[in-house]
């Protein structure tokens, strides 16, 4: 089925396989969604992810990371901010801390797909995708 909203499509994947506790998970590709996979996959969220088949058909293989003998997911909670029927932007003084620095706010800008912290430390603001801790 076709998603309108690619960014909540991926959330949503990474949550229901971090919940049944699936050790990997295939996303649609997009500039946007492996841009976020990036992100993720640097601040330690995800182990790695690949891209895999050809065309129409190309999708993002993310391998989940869990913690401990019980395999705790890493990724706790992912949640979407600005939706394709409400955006939200936010200049750079404004961006949010999530949980007082524990987590991420992955956020779009003119210099691409970062989180809060580095949107912070570049003196930019953009669209506030997702908050993850």
């Amino acid at each position: 089925m076709a998603s309108n909203d690619t960014i909540a499509d991926m959330l949503t994947r990474i949550r229901n396989a971090c919940a049944v506790r699936h050790p990997t998970t295939k996303v649609p590709t997009t500039k946007m969604t492996r841009s976020i996979a990036q992100v993720l996959k640097q601040e330690g969220f995800i182990e790695d992810f690949s891209e895999a088949g050809e065309g129409v058909g190309k999708h993002l293989v993310i391998s989940l990371k869990y913690k401990g003998k019980t395999r705790q997911p890493i990724i706790t909670t992912l949640k979407r901010v600005s939706k394709p029927g409400l955006r939200v932007y936010s200049p750079c003084k404004d961006l949010p801390r999530v949980l007082g620095g524990i987590g991420i706010a992955i956020v779009s800008t003119s210099q691409g797909i970062m989180t809060d912290r580095e949107a912070r430390r570049q003196g930019v603001g953009g669209e506030v995708l997702c908050y993850i801790w």
